[in-house]
């Protein structure tokens, strides 16, 4: 009975290659994402190499590859380097653009909700998780959030469906005891602050 209220990860995730990858269900590219985030972090963060040099010189190397595998190509009559079609679809630019216009769209109306509405709840929210990513952050560089995010998103999926029904029993819990302390909070405290009353303009 409980597999019949069990979330689909998979379909969750978008139920693409991505969801196959954070899943390893495709081991192949979660290793492959796992060991070049792992180089990537270690060349800048540990090894201290520079990135715009290391930019440079992957694309330098790349092109004289590519240059003398023509060159020798044309030479010994074989065949040339198999390049696609380098250009981006715009489809695939549309489909993110239009994923941005939403992602900005919900902030501004966040922004609007709170600055405009007074919706002190919202206000608390935002405030409390930005406070909480720039305590983080204090720690941490970018760099390093951004790695800590890649191997977050290879572990957690995996295990949340895998015991996925005694984590939402934690959740529940979890969820249950901060409804409790907000609640307390609300009656004490944030129903205490007086709110700006909007006055409606009187019409002749």
């Amino acid at each position: 009975m409980a597999d019949s209220h069990r979330i689909s990860v998979h379909r969750a995730l978008g139920g693409g290659a991505a969801a196959d990858i954070l899943l390893w269900k495709k081991w192949s590219g979660g290793v492959v994402l796992l060991v070049a985030s792992t180089i990537l972090w270690f060349l800048f963060e540990i090894a201290g190499y520079n990135l715009l040099s290391f930019v440079c010189n992957v694309l330098l190397l790349l092109v004289v590859i590519l240059f003398f595998w023509a060159k020798s190509a044309s030479l010994l009559n074989r065949p040339l380097p198999p390049l696609p079609d380098l250009e981006f679809p715009e489809e695939s630019i549309l489909k993110v653009a239009d994923g941005m216009r939403v992602w900005v769209n919900r902030t501004l109306s966040v922004a609007r909700e709170i600055s405009v509405g007074g919706n002190l709840k919202l206000f608390l929210q935002v405030a409390l998780g930005l406070w909480v990513i720039s305590y983080v952050g204090s720690f941490f560089n970018f760099l390093t959030l951004v790695y800590i995010g890649v191997v977050l998103s290879l572990s957690l999926p995996m295990l949340y469906d895998k015991y996925q029904d005694q984590i939402d029993d934690k959740l529940i819990v979890a969820h249950k005891f901060f409804q409790a302390q907000y609640k307390t909070l609300d009656d004490n405290i944030l129903r205490k602050i007086p709110l700006p009353v909007k006055k409606e303009k009187k019409t002749q």
